[in-house]
């Protein structure tokens, strides 16, 4: 499921190595003694801008078919951010009709709270 989606996401950032060291602020308490908390209020870190220009070679993934004069789909993809909760969102372009090479050139612009935990997802 879900779990083992983020973990094999986070094994390929880490270059293929089975370990993966926790962030500091994982391990320590802070001065009073609190630890992370993922759905605290945690002001901005980083902001992460995604363009997303087109995609090609959709073709040989499609079966010609009958099925409305041999046309394309209607193309779409999803960029996101997977993290803690503040982090975590999912957007999604607008679908181009009719075109097996699609140009979407949409930005998509995320906030991200906790950087150190969080990675894009599709």
């Amino acid at each position: 499921g879900r779990s083992l989606w983020l973990m094999h996401g986070f094994y390929k950032a880490n270059g293929g190595c089975g370990y993966v060291k926790k962030p500091d602020f994982l391990l320590k308490t802070g001065p009073d003694g609190e630890v992370f908390y993922p759905t605290a209020n945690v002001a901005v870190k980083k902001t992460l801008k995604v363009k997303v220009y087109m995609g090609d070679g959709w073709r040989m993934d499609f079966k010609q078919t009958h099925f409305d004069a041999y046309s394309p789909p209607d193309f779409y993809t999803r960029v996101g951010i997977a993290g803690v909760p503040a982090d975590t969102v999912m957007k999604k372009t607008k679908a181009i009709e009719d075109d097996w090479t699609p140009v979407w050139n949409e930005e998509f612009t995320f906030t991200l709270t906790v950087p150190e935990i969080g990675f894009a997802s599709d």
